[in-house]
């Protein structure tokens, strides 16, 4: 009767252990088949850029919505086409590139919204001011690869972004939108 109930006991204490849940699985961006772009207007007409420099870490397990992403973007890298708009871009007036080279976004918390949609809860730093962003996603795993799309609006007046005769939102919107592709492989 006492072995019974130490074993009871035992099994008790060690099920908190047995019920961790497993580390969310790790994915590897595959670059050429992903982008982050961005998109606004100058004046009414519409345009569209993209980092062409980034980089990020992604552990996510879509069955318990648990992991961690860390996205590193060059702000220097911005390109939209247009030579005028593409010099000024890493200037000090929009992402100061010299002294602030990347953007960050952070997220540890997530939350699942039903079918592939998906909530990530983090922090978007640029040009050294962090604010909370929570990015919407939609994820479709087919196999070991996983294809992510976004969209989130940015208040780039926020962050800094646009100074001087850039500030006014007539001639440039504010928010601007920003559009993520990524396609992944779960690491072996």
């Amino acid at each position: 009767m006492i072995r019974k109930l130490v074993f009871a006991i035992a099994l008790l204490l060690a099920m908190p252990v047995l019920a961790r849940a497993a580390p969310a699985p790790v994915w590897v961006v595959d670059k050429a088949a992903s982008k982050i772009g961005f998109a606004s207007n100058f004046g009414g007409d519409p345009f569209t850029g993209t980092f062409k420099t980034w980089d990020a870490q992604i552990a996510f397990d879509p069955k318990s919505a648990a992991g961690k992403v860390v996205a590193r973007i060059q702000t220097g890298s911005g390109a939209t086409g247009n030579a005028d708009r593409d010099q000024a871009l890493p200037t000090p007036g929009w992402f100061a590139s010299a002294k602030y080279p990347t953007a960050n976004f952070e997220a540890s918390s997530f939350k699942a919204l039903g079918g592939n949609r998906y909530q990530a809860i983090g922090v978007l730093s640029i040009k050294g001011v962090t604010k909370p962003l929570t990015l919407p996603f939609t994820l479709v795993i087919t196999g070991d690869t996983a294809r992510m799309t976004a969209s989130v609006a940015v208040n780039r007046l926020a962050f800094g972004v646009g100074q001087g005769e850039w500030a006014a939102s007539d001639v440039i919107p504010n928010p601007a939108t920003v559009t993520i592709v990524l396609v992944a492989h779960r690491a072996k």
